[in-house]
């Protein structure tokens, strides 16, 4: 199979960046695939394409841009001329671009592809009906979010034309049948990017990290958790240094700037910038506690996969996705009221000032992340790309909740 992937990858800072990375990394090691074409936002660094293991030939097409106009056609251009067996498209609303237009074109992607009759899978990774507009850095304003609503029904009309729509989260998959009528939803979920060998839960000598990773300024707030390692300092003698990991979101530029030059006088606060993929075992490794300062949540969280992998003790707000992802995978963490300073500092403080609740919740996510490892979420879309060749050579019709279901039990 010749499969085309559709993502931005590192070193990107679009948003999935990180995923689109460890998709092409375990579908080059599929023995049904024997080429990647791999259709991405073009950056001014190399593609990070060194891997350990043996794997399929990957063709870069580093065709489009973040907020560029021309970006469907250039994308449909590489799968005119690369003739892919089958396409897989890593989306969420905002993946072409933070600009209305730019952003909606983009999402006919899948449209097209069915068009072609190229074999069309779309995994998105938030829907419309479940983000916070205002939150999410798109609007404040009640009646653009109600039309920002009517949109996003609609471009997620064209995306559900994909022979199969794949969500990472149980909910999603029930709100979008009720409300769409559809019936080639399937749930896959995330998956943890690596299970590395199971840590031995010791922290490096020196203070202890407390970390948040990934794209700051809308949603996720680093305020609230510099305040809160603050409070902890003024009630006890724990030695902590606050480490900010990533960047920006596209919606937020300079956020990280304004927020160092406001708390450049807090102690030991280190924001590292970007984090390429050799640095992220480090980063994770070298903390005591991922803290995940969010306002709201957009879909499944990479990072709590991350976290697990890497067996570490997390500090979450128990609302909405992520709640639903620590019950339905088997995660466990400190919970706090979202944007509630003091709640933070308890949650960090019942880690950091306990050893064994934490090494006992690392051990915990751990063996959560390794239930769900990448290998395996790339066999069920194997399985459904050959369903649908299936189904277009012999004109049936593809039951894909069906399929799902034998996926489900069978993995």
């Amino acid at each position: 199979m010749k499969l085309a992937i559709v993502t931005a990858y590192p070193p990107s800072k679009v948003t999935l960046t990180e995923y689109g990375y460890h998709l092409v990394k375990h579908f080059r090691l599929h023995t049904d695939v024997t080429e990647i074409v791999l259709i991405c936002d073009r950056t001014e660094g190399q593609k990070e394409l060194t891997f350990e293991e043996q794997g399929c030939t990957i063709t870069v097409e580093d065709c489009w841009d973040f907020n560029s106009y021309a970006n469907l056609f250039r994308i449909n251009s590489v799968l005119s001329k690369t003739k892919p067996d089958a396409v897989l498209f890593n989306l969420q609303f905002l993946k072409f671009g933070d600009r209305k237009i730019p952003a909606a074109m983009g999402l006919l992607l899948p449209w097209i592809c069915k068009l072609k009759r190229i074999p069309t899978i779309s995994l998105l990774h938030n829907i419309l009906e479940q983000v916070d507009l205002e939150n999410a850095g798109f609007t404040k304003i009640r009646v653009l979010q109600k039309i920002y609503n009517f949109i996003g029904s609609s471009l997620t009309r064209f995306v559900l034309s994909s022979d199969v729509l794949a969500v990472t989260i149980s909910k999603y998959v029930t709100i979008l049948e009720k409300k769409y009528k559809a019936r080639n939803i399937a749930l896959i979920p995330h998956g943890a990017f690596e299970t590395p060998p199971e840590p031995d839960y010791l922290l490096p000598a020196g203070p202890k990290q407390v970390m948040a990773f990934g794209k700051f300024g809308t949603y996720k707030k680093v305020e609230v958790l510099i305040e809160a390692v603050e409070l902890i300092r003024k009630r006890s003698s724990e030695d902590i240094e606050i480490v900010i990991a990533g960047t920006d979101s596209p919606n937020t530029p300079g956020y990280l700037d304004q927020m160092a030059e406001k708390y450049r006088h807090v102690a030991q606060l280190r924001f590292t910038g970007y984090v390429a993929e050799e640095d992220v075992p480090r980063i994770f490794g070298d903390s005591a506690v991922v803290v995940f300062p969010y306002t709201s949540t957009t879909g499944s969280s990479g990072v709590l996969h991350q976290a697990g992998s890497y067996g570490k003790a997390v500090a979450l707000p128990d609302l909405g996705d992520l709640s639903i992802l620590v019950r339905e995978e088997g995660y466990k963490g400190a919970f706090f009221e979202p944007e509630n300073t003091a709640s933070l500092a308890n949650a960090i403080e019942g880690i950091i000032g306990n050893d064994a609740h934490r090494v006992q919740l690392g051990k915990t996510n751990y063996t959560a992340a390794c239930s769900l490892p990448m290998s395996d979420i790339v066999h069920r879309y194997i399985e459904f790309f050959r369903a649908i060749q299936y189904a277009q050579n012999n004109d049936f019709d593809l039951d894909v909740p069906q399929i799902a279901k034998q996926l489900q039990s069978v993995t």
